[in-house]
């Protein structure tokens, strides 16, 4: 009984974040959280080039969400700078959004010289948990729903 007010409780308490984001995958809807996720980027880092996705859709999420992201952030100033220090830079310019809306994200923090060399954004992993092809995930739903 416990879990199951745990879990209730827990997805009440996401949903709430998320519905202020509303939609967004909707043809031409909005996408506040990725217009937001560019823009600190651009502010934050000057990219040269920057990339956004959502990947929300591989997952198993309400359709129109925005909780899954991969970004390509290229930029200057992660010259020197540890991978390490890459991710702690967009991850402290993004740290409204992870705190609230977004559930993943994954970064590729490149230099301009290490994009010239390897112009390509990596693709994702295979989702381990969530996934629209957990054949287990309608079931976790469903308990997460009860």
């Amino acid at each position: 009984m416990l879990s199951s007010v745990r879990s209730a409780s827990l997805t009440f308490a996401l949903s709430r974040q998320l519905s202020r984001f509303g939609p967004s995958m909707e043809p031409g809807g909005t996408r506040p959280v990725e217009s937001a996720i560019r823009t600190k980027l651009t502010q934050a880092l000057q990219p040269k080039h920057l990339e956004v996705l959502n990947e929300s859709h591989m997952h198993a999420v309400p359709p129109g969400s925005e909780s899954h992201f991969r970004v390509l952030v290229v930029s200057p100033c992660f010259d020197g700078l540890s991978l390490l220090q890459r991710h702690r830079l967009v991850n402290e310019a993004l740290k409204e959004e992870l705190s609230s809306c977004v559930h993943a994200l994954a970064i590729q923090a490149k230099t301009p010289q290490q994009w010239s060399s390897d112009p390509k954004l990596a693709k994702s992993p295979p989702c381990l948990g969530g996934s629209k092809h957990d054949n287990t995930m309608a079931e976790k739903l469903k308990a997460g729903q009860s």
